[in-house]
């Protein structure tokens, strides 16, 4: 009979304790999105619906990254909880190869269909925003931005690892430092102070690219610098190859995550390309609204991915009812925390869009699509944790249903017909595309209850 010594006081107070760090880092990382946002914002809006673009399409490579290191992290909070080191190193040593592989693939796509992708964005008409100008700030940009993808594969493969352990400040800190680099490289490179040259959106690009190697080197620096704390660190890179059965249980897990976070992050940039069509203007707006909710909503995701990591290091444990206790507890705790962040998105609604030089159209766009976000934010939250909880027990191919397959059924199709087959203004058409996720939560809770996510994944009695 298993021991639960479970305490809603000592669940949320560990959930913090994992998430604040990340809360943070994410936090600033996303405050310096929004930095560069509202600095690029002031060259113009064909600089800010440029930017935006590239953004999206960036946005599905970091996905595919999170995605596709996802799988050997379920079983590297497992191994964690079992306190088996070598099975720890094990998921590090295969998320090296992982990360390459989308790496590769991602950089081959952008040098050979980057103008293509970018040229889909800008199908709609506008009497303000010059398309021609537009496509070429984009490539400018996204030719620069190219350069950071290596040191950003590199660092999330070992912020994710440390994260897995519980040690969540240094990849915080690692991101503290690339926010510095970053802010004060646009401050020097996008308006060219103190004799640098002034390049813009190139600045803009290149001080990210800079930033990615500071946090990279950060947390290599942080990491080796406590290795005797690190134990999987050990022996790390005496060999990169890992047994075949362990590469095969890992990879057969971690395909649909990674799948499922391709294809998500992909129909979140397509829903953009089709709201585009109702006008350029729509993807500023977009743009605007995304920086500042990217700003807050770091506070659900945080928690999620620290749902994950407790529950994941429960069922290592074996502990299947504090597990379930556990995971109850922190969805209604997400959801929760969410709603205040409502709060303040819609205080600020209105204010936030006056930091940009743009049309007083793209500011009541962004100033509306920044609303109906925020009232969705609890749903968000909830869904989040729900979502980490599944994928805690190695339910993947069901996250994957749960998630991207159902983005791709009932969203993307939804906002493909209101958009082109009726005249229900774009606000609308955003707002029940939203609002189906509703459904999604009513999916998810039915599933938890079942509790078809309890499991060890790593107890070979249990395979």
């Amino acid at each position: 009979m298993e021991k639960t010594d479970f305490s809603l006081r000592k669940v949320y107070g560990q959930a913090m304790a994992i998430a604040v760090p990340m809360m943070i880092q994410n936090g600033i990382t996303n405050a310096v999105g929004l930095v560069d946002n509202v600095m690029v914002g002031s060259l113009g809006t064909e600089a800010i619906t440029a930017v935006s673009i590239v953004g999206q399409l960036i946005f599905v490579f970091n996905l595919a990254v999170f995605g596709g290191l996802s799988g050997p992290g379920i079983y590297g909070a497992q191994y964690y909880g079992q306190k088996n080191t070598e099975g720890f190193r094990q998921t590090v040593r295969i998320k090296h190869w992982i990360g390459l592989a989308v790496l590769i693939t991602g950089m081959l796509v952008f040098i050979f269909g980057g103008d293509f992708l970018i040229d889909l964005y800008l199908k709609g008409e506008s009497k303000d925003i010059d398309p021609v100008l537009t496509v070429e700030i984009a490539k400018r940009y996204m030719n620069i931005m190219l350069w950071g993808l290596p040191p950003f594969v590199i660092t999330q493969i070992f912020a994710g690892s440390l994260r897995e352990t519980g040690s969540a400040v240094k990849p915080m800190i690692a991101g503290v430092v690339s926010v510095v680099v970053d802010i004060v490289g646009n401050w020097l490179l996008i308006y060219g102070n103190l004799g640098f040259p002034k390049m813009e959106e190139r600045g803009a690009a290149l001080a990210t690219v800079i930033a990615r190697f500071a946090e990279l080197a950060v947390i290599i620096i942080l990491m080796y610098s406590t290795k005797k704390k690190h134990e999987f660190l050990k022996g790390l890179y005496k060999r990169l190859t890992i047994p075949r059965d362990i590469a095969a249980k890992i990879i057969k897990k971690g395909l649909p995550i990674f799948f499922n976070e391709l294809m998500w992050a992909a129909a979140i940039a397509f829903l953009t390309q089709i709201y585009s069509h109702r006008g350029i203007e729509i993807v500023a707006g977009l743009n605007i609204s995304n920086a500042l909710c990217n700003l807050l909503n770091v506070v659900f995701v945080s928690l999620g991915n620290a749902v994950g990591i407790i529950i994941g290091q429960t069922l290592g444990a074996s502990l299947y009812e504090r597990a379930k206790k556990e995971a109850f507890a922190l969805m209604w705790f997400t959801g929760g925390v969410s709603a205040i962040m409502t709060i303040i998105l819609v205080l600020i609604s209105g204010v936030f869009p006056n930091a940009y030089d743009t049309t007083a159209e793209v500011k009541e766009y962004a100033t509306q699509f920044i609303i109906v976000t925020a009232l969705f934010f609890p749903v968000q939250g909830f869904l989040n944790a729900l979502y980490f909880t599944l994928r805690s027990g190695g339910k993947t191919l069901v996250t994957f249903l749960f998630d991207s397959v159902y983005s791709w059924v009932i969203g993307v199709p939804a906002a493909a017909l209101l958009c082109t087959f009726t005249d229900i203004p774009i606000l609308a058409v955003y707002a029940i595309v939203q609002a189906a996720d509703l459904i999604k939560v009513a999916i998810g809770c039915v599933l938890i209850n079942k509790g078809i996510w309890v499991s060890n994944i790593v107890d070979n009695k249990t395979e």
